[in-house]
This record gives C-alpha cells, structure tokens and sequence, in this order.
C-alpha cells in the first residue's frame, strides 16, 4: 500500500508567507483565521487523512462499490470513515456559519482537497460534489430552499450530486432530453436518465440532493432551453422532516479503469418530484457555479496524487539499489537508485512541478475570495476574470502533469510498481479520470482560448500578463537570472497569444488545432510567475531557515531550466498551423 504524508509545512508556508493579496488580506470574514488557526486545521487534517483515510484506498479498489437489490454498498470501511468524516465538521469547513458551516476560506480547504485526494480519491468524491451542490443553491436557490435542504447538506447527513451528461449527450448538453412538467403546487416531475453520475448513490447519507438539467414542457431548443432541478432521493416535508421515496433510482453502475471505491451511477428518473433553482431556461448559467468549482477542484485531485506518487517515488528510491552509478564510492554491490543521474532528474521535475502548483492553486484561491466577497465590485470582477481564465488551466495543466508524475513514478518503481503490492499503478488508474470528468481536458482548452483569450478583445489575458509583470520588479539580484528566464516566456505568450486573435479572423481550424499547446504555455508561465514569488520570500528569510529555503531554491532551478523550456516547444507546435492536420485522409 502507498503511504503519505501531508505535506503540512509547505502549505504553512504557503499560506504565511503568500498571502500577498491585499485584496484578500482586507476581506473582514477572515480576519480572525490567523496562523494558529491555520495550523491546527492543517494538522488535524493531516491525521485524518493519513491514519482514517488512506488505507480506504486499497479497500475501495480491491473491493469496489456495487449495486444490490437496488441498493448501492459502498466499500468496507467507507460507513464508519464518512460518520467521522462527518461528526468533525470536515463538510462544512468552508461552508457559511448562517447553515452551520465553519467559514473557512479557500485558501484552507483547498488544502484539505488536496489531503483527500492524496488518501483516498474514491472516499473524497463521496463529499466533494456536496459541497459543489451546496454553493450552487446558496448561490442561486430561494430562501426557502436554501433553508428546507443546507442545513443538513452541510452536516454531511445529506449529500449531493450533478446530473448532466445523459446517453446523448455528455460536453453538448444542448441535446438533453430530460423532461420537467411543471406541477399546480409549483413543482417539477423529472422523466429522463443520466448517466457518470459520481455518488448518484451511496448508503453513506440519509438523503441525496440531485441538481439535475432539464427541459421544461415550453422550453427552446438548445442550451438555451435548459433548467436547473433541486430533485431529493427521499422527498423532504415541510418540516425539513424525511417524507416518501422519490422517483429516482439507480439502474447500474459502472465498472471503471480507477476510483473503484466511487460508485459511479445510472439514475433513472421516473416523474421525480423537483424544484427549480434559479431564472427558468438558465438552468446552465446556475449549474457553472458548481461546475466551475469542481473543475478546480479536480486538478486539486491531480495534485494530491502527483504528491503521494512522488512521496512513495522518493523513498522507494531510497531503499532500492541497482546498478553502479557514474560516481560510486561503493566497492562491492549496487548503489542506490537515487545515485543515479536520471532518476534525480525524474524526481526534481516531479518536485519542481508539484510544488509550483501547490503555489499558483493558492494563489487562485485568494483570487476567488476576493472574486466572491469584496467590497468593490471593479475589484471583484478583475479577481472574477482571472479565476475565469485559469479555471481551465488549472483543471488541465494540474491533471496532466498528474499523469506524467504519476506514470514516472510507476517508472522508478520498476516492474514493482506494475503490480499491485506497491498501489503506485493505482494512483495511476485513479488519476486517469482526472483529465477525463467535468469536461475534458481538451474541452478545457477551447474554452480558454475561444471564450477567455479573445474575450473583452483579449482584455483579460493581457490584464494578467501585466499583473505578472508588476510582480517580476524585485531588486534581489539573486532573482534576477530567474526574471529574465521568465520574461522570455512571457515574450512567447504574448507572440502566441496575439497569433490566437489574428488566427480568429481566417483559420479558427488553426486556433482549435493550438488551444491545448496554448493552454501548457499560459500554465507554465503562471507556474514559473509563482516560483518566482516563492523564490523572493526565500532569498529575502533565508537566513531563518537555512535548509527549507536552500531547497526551494534548488527545485526553483531545476523548474526554470528544465520545465519552462517545453514552453518554446508548445509554442512551435502550436502555431504550426492546421491544414496537414485538416487535409489529412484518414482511411
């Protein structure tokens, strides 16, 4: 079995020494989360995840989620976890005090994301869409709904889902055929299927809340005619009491590749009672603040694997010996794998590039506070465009380099990590969806470069592209190599980014041909943009901790000279153009 160790110390430092967001820093809800608080969150975290969490993840694989009777069991071990998971508040840690929650900011439970999904991707994903369908009824339900249903979501009794994708249609849900008829009380009856519905059920909580796409009787054609649905498994009386069973059941689910443990579902809705959330028609509009989320949030989950992966990486690395490295001292016998050149360089660019992302996903969470609650609205709505435009690269650039450092740690494990003693081919197969659910990765990218790089005539990305800039105006010599690296690329950006907008007006074949090569670009340079603030913060208290910084250093160079460069590389692919690609016969 993998094990793991949260890597407490690194986000302590993340959030003592980052919290450079003046925006953020005056936001009045937080001023109390100080770094006492922070801390105690962070560790009690840690031994949740490290001791209850993490041996569910074998569990869960060896002995998946199945369906019986109509009835889904979830994984042994996964009732008792989730009561405690429960009865500590781990729920409602970022939930709002007025339905219970605790009202820590993202820039804590993100954090905690990626905790979970290091333990136990499977378990996490149990609880991780309740708190999606939470803040899309906070968002966007009526007072008496949010009063009738958060209340209990947020104690984690009750638990949520996000129906969309149905056997039609998955990314183009303007071909849904789930029906709505409005009722004379003012409800819905729901008739339709949806299927990849993550904990479309469990026997965890004693309610599941669906938020469910659908058309109404009258509705247009198209994700125009698309509404919101709030559909309980068990209908809930006026007294918030558990009333009748509703017309929601579970046809199958399916056997997957990886998160075994999650029990993936095909619901059926057979004239289920539901309530409207949200304007009628703008059902869509509703659903992406949850969607939104959880796009974030996934590549959260390939962070918390990347960081397993290579914890178990380095300390197999440690105790294996094979060969004789270029400089061994040892006379008799082999040396250990970690002596050797390469598999150095396998776990620096693993290092490098995880602790990089741990930096620009905390940086996207105060953004997102400032994005939801600051005073001024000019300054909510910059905040809201650039978590608007890193959403999708954060989801993508996250899960990919997850498959990359998950894939090169099954490497340096060798044919033992081709087994399943060891759970390295797990974390693989775990984080195989990541790229996959809550729109592909190459969805993603398109919708970066079609719907953000040119929107507001490219106002945005170049909004963010000055902001990098002011923050590259250090003195410290030290840095400066570092600076100018980055600069560089951000030359390459720019080239790439207003070759985007040229190419929008002849060839949109070669745009979607350059979307992915585009977004690995804008990734990498808001990576190196963080190192670059995690470098000033090193040189300038070096002197206070010798050792943590002295490495940060060390894994920042490793990153500016071996990772940034592939940015030149997408860029050349990138603008190569689409017509051998469009031209080419497939036979």
């Amino acid at each position: 079995m993998a094990t793991y160790k949260a890597p407490v110390d690194d986000m302590m430092f993340l959030f003592e020494k980052l919290r450079d967001n003046s925006h953020y820093n005056s936001i009045e809800k937080y001023k109390e989360v100080n770094l006492d608080l922070a801390k105690d969150i962070l560790e009690q975290a840690a031994k949740l995840t490290e001791n209850l969490i993490l041996p569910l993840a074998k569990a869960g694989d060896e002995t998946p989620a199945k369906l019986e009777n109509g009835v889904v069991r979830t994984p042994p071990g996964y009732k008792e976890a989730y009561k405690k998971f429960i009865e500590d508040g781990w729920v409602s840690l970022s939930c709002d005090p007025e339905y219970g929650g605790q009202g820590m900011p993202k820039t804590i439970s993100s954090f905690f994301d990626e905790m979970l999904s290091a333990a136990s991707l499977s378990f996490k994903l149990y609880s991780e869409l309740s708190i999606g369908a939470y803040n899309c009824i906070l968002r966007h339900g009526d007072n008496s709904i949010k009063k009738k249903f958060l209340p209990n979501m947020v104690k984690g009794t009750w638990s949520g889902t996000m129906c969309l994708t149905e056997p039609v249609c998955g990314t183009d849900l303007g071909l849904l055929k789930t029906k709505a008829v409005e009722q004379s009380d003012g409800t819905y009856k729901l008739t339709g299927q949806k299927i990849f519905i993550t904990s479309g059920d469990q026997d965890l909580t004693e309610n599941i809340i669906h938020l469910v796409l659908a058309r109404t009787s009258d509705a247009p054609a198209g994700t125009k005619g698309i509404s919101l649905f709030l559909v309980p498994k068990i209908q809930v009386k006026e007294d918030g009491s558990l009333g009748a069973r509703n017309g929601v059941s579970t046809n199958s689910i399916e056997s997957k590749m990886g998160i075994r443990g999650s029990a993936t579902c095909v619901l059926n809705f057979d004239g289920a009672v539901g309530y409207m959330i949200g304007p009628k028609n703008k059902g869509l509009n509703s659903m992406f603040t949850m969607m939104n989320l959880e796009r974030i949030i996934v590549g959260i989950q390939g962070l918390g694997l990347s960081e397993i992966a290579y914890q178990n990486a380095l300390n197999y690395s440690k105790e294996r010996k094979q060969g004789k490295s270029h400089n061994s001292k040892t006379k008799n016998g082999a040396d250990l794998i970690i002596d050797h050149a390469d598999i150095r360089r396998s776990l620096l660019n693993m290092k490098s590039i995880i602790e990089g992302e741990r930096a620009l996903s905390f940086w996207l969470a105060q953004q997102t506070e400032v994005s939801l609650h600051h005073k001024d609205n000019k300054i909510r709505e910059e905040a809201s465009d650039f978590v608007s435009l890193m959403t999708p690269v954060v989801k993508s650039l996250f899960s990919d380099m997850g498959m990359e450092i998950t894939s090169d740690a099954m490497q340096i494990f060798g044919g033992y990590g081709y087994t399943k003693d060891q759970g390295i081919e797990q974390l693989y197969r775990d984080n195989r969806i990541t790229p996959i659910y809550e729109g592909t990765n190459s969805v993603q990218a398109i919708d970066l470069v079609f719907r953000k790089v040119v929107n507001k005539n490219g106002d945005i990305i170049n909004k963010y592209i000055n902001l990098i800039k002011k923050d590259l105006k250090i003195n410290e010599e030290k840095i400066k190599p570092f600076i100018k690296k980055l600069n560089k690329n951000i030359e390459i950006l720019s080239k790439f980014s207003d070759w985007i907008k040229e190419k929008m007006k002849s060839s949109k074949d070669d745009v979607s041909a350059a979307c992915n090569d585009y977004l690995k670009v804008l990734g990498l340079v808001a990576t190196a943009h963080s190192w670059i603030k995690v470098l000033e913060v090193s040189y300038k208290d070096y002197q206070s901790n010798k050792k943590f910084y002295e490495e940060k250093i060390e894994t920042a160079n490793f990153f500016f000279n071996r990772v940034l460069p592939r940015v030149e590389s997408y860029y050349l692919t990138g603008t190569s153009g689409s017509k051998y690609i469009m031209d080419f016969k497939f036979n």
